[in-house]
């Protein structure tokens, strides 16, 4: 959350679109929330910004509405990724997008070794250079992922592979959710038996040994 108040300067009027449940939004500013998704809206906690149904491809405001754009991990899902990105253009001066290295997720060892048909999906969403290339942005920050970080994308357990066989973790994972649930199913069992016998730990002892690991995270600024 730090990096990204930091991106947002002195903005005081933030359109978050692709908002979900309000997760990155900062507290202390007007906020003008966009979400497609009625069950998310639905479970925005009390004291959040109210949030209106719409897609990043239509956004129903003014030109230059907002001080800032802001689009957490949400690009990759729009059907017009370029259109999105003209319509953050267009309602504010200011666009900051969190992205990430589609190519560096494929690299992950959970994709790797245990559900490689995840990589197809992966590749075929824009990457963060991509999208900083559409934007023009004047900075690409990388954010390299903690060992024990709280939100559950879907490299976050990256240090912690036990996770991966609680499917509550699994269905919070957009590029497990939109896999063939047989195919994920046969990854788990491999990855279940590879704990068990300590081979994933023999294979991965040296990411046990550190703080922090990037995964292709970037957080894309652009001044329009």
């Amino acid at each position: 959350m730090t990096p990204i108040l930091a991106a947002l300067g002195s903005a005081r009027v933030i359109a978050d679109v692709g908002a979900g449940t309000g997760s990155y939004e900062p507290r202390d500013r007007a906020v003008l929330a966009f979400e497609p998704s009625i069950e998310m809206i639905r479970q925005r906690p009390l004291g959040a910004s109210p949030a209106v149904r719409a897609v990043a491809e239509a956004l129903p405001v003014r030109d230059q509405a907002a001080d800032a754009a802001l689009a957490v991990l949400t690009v990759h899902h729009w059907t017009d990724w370029r259109a999105g990105l003209a319509e953050l253009r267009r309602i504010a001066p200011r666009q900051i997008v969190l992205a990430y290295d589609t190519r560096r997720h494929t690299e992950f060892w959970f994709v790797r070794e245990y559900v490689p048909e995840i990589a197809g999906l992966e590749l075929a969403r824009p990457s963060a250079a991509d999208i900083a290339n559409e934007l023009g942005a004047s900075d690409v920050t990388p954010l390299p992922l903690p060992w024990d970080f709280t939100d559950g994308v879907f490299p976050a357990y990256w240090r912690r592979p036990a996770a991966y066989l609680d499917p509550g973790v699994r269905r919070a994972c957009s590029a497990l959710a939109q896999t063939d649930p047989d195919v994920v199913e046969r990854g788990i069992r491999r990855l279940r038996r590879d704990l068990r016998s300590g081979r994933w730990h023999e294979r991965h002892h040296d990411l046990l040994e550190l703080d922090q690991w990037d995964a292709g995270f970037r957080l894309i600024v652009s001044q329009s």
